[in-house]
């Protein structure tokens, strides 16, 4: 077993942990969490999404949000953009990196974009060729890749098909994505192993929620097949809207603490990451959904 001696965590809570809140979100409150998180020491962060307010109104301040950050030149800040509307709405942003996705299964795709996965590739072409064109790094993203809250478990096969279109389409990076938390490793190893037959070792990563508390395991199983790159969300940021009351995305924190706890760098200060989960879930008025958060905070106030 050969584990990675280092690990890139991108952290989505400012966007896709965000995202799900009812209430809005003070566009000056996100600019504080981004900054917190690179103080921190995140080197990647998903700030916002270029999508229709009517759809996501918590993202109708993303120009605002883009331009209020003291940006850092060894960060990468990453916007979602689901169409070429959305693409060309982020260009004046200047995103060093955009972010696409396709669900490994129709009845997600149908149900959460209102075409199939073939089209919504063929969507995504001119916006990939485009931001290519700008010097814009494309990362995509396979929802659904173990498990679909409408059609079940996913083939490993579904999950290759979707990774050679990317591929085919010219996206330089290929996330894995457990959208509703079902996986296990075993299922996880052979969807990272569907991927790896189009993209290379060094172009995947990992995005696991955690609604069954099977994000960490999940990770490890996929550090031992030498993938060291996943996304994960500051205080656990992020529901899953289709288990009600589970939590969402796996915590930063708990990531940074397992990994830390094993030796690999991260490049993370853990106290400074804690702090800005407790900031967020402070003005959220509820507690950082993160264990390893919650221990480090009741030993700091004992």
């Amino acid at each position: 077993m050969s584990l990675p001696s280092k690990v890139k965590l991108v952290d989505v809570g400012p966007r896709d942990g965000l995202q799900n809140e009812k209430e809005p979100v003070p566009t000056e409150v996100k600019i504080r969490l981004v900054h917190l998180l690179q103080d921190a020491g995140l080197k990647d962060i998903e700030v916002t999404s270029f999508v229709s307010p009517k759809w996501v109104p918590q993202m109708a301040d993303n120009a605002q949000v883009m331009a209020g950050i003291e940006r850092r030149k060894d960060v990468r800040y990453s916007v979602l953009t689901p169409n070429m509307q959305g693409f060309e709405a982020s260009v004046a942003s200047h995103p060093d990196e955009i972010v696409v996705f396709s669900a490994a299964s129709e009845a997600f795709n149908k149900r959460n974009t209102n075409c199939s996965i073939d089209e919504s590739i063929e969507r995504y072409a001119p916006v990939v060729s485009a931001a290519r064109a700008k010097g814009i790094f494309v990362r995509g993203s396979i929802s659904c890749a173990v498990g679909c809250p409408y059609e079940g478990e996913i083939a490993p096969e579904r999950v290759e098909y979707v990774a050679k279109l990317f591929k085919q389409i010219g996206v330089q990076h290929m996330g894995v994505a457990d959208t509703i938390g079902v996986g296990t490793p075993l299922k996880v190893r052979r969807a990272m192993e569907a991927t790896l037959k189009h993209y290379d070792i060094n172009d995947i990563s990992g995005h696991f929620h955690d609604t069954y508390g099977q994000a960490l395991a999940n990770i490890l199983a996929s550090l031992e097949m030498g993938i060291w790159q996943y996304d994960s969300s500051s205080a656990g940021l992020g529901g899953c809207p289709y288990a009600k009351g589970a939590t969402g995305n796996v915590a930063t924190e708990d990531v940074a603490y397992m990994l830390q706890g094993m030796g690999i760098d991260t490049g993370i200060d853990l106290d400074k990451l804690i702090d800005a989960g407790k900031y967020i879930s402070d003005f959220l008025q509820r507690k950082p959904n993160s264990r390893a958060s919650t221990a480090i905070l009741n030993k700091r106030a004992g």
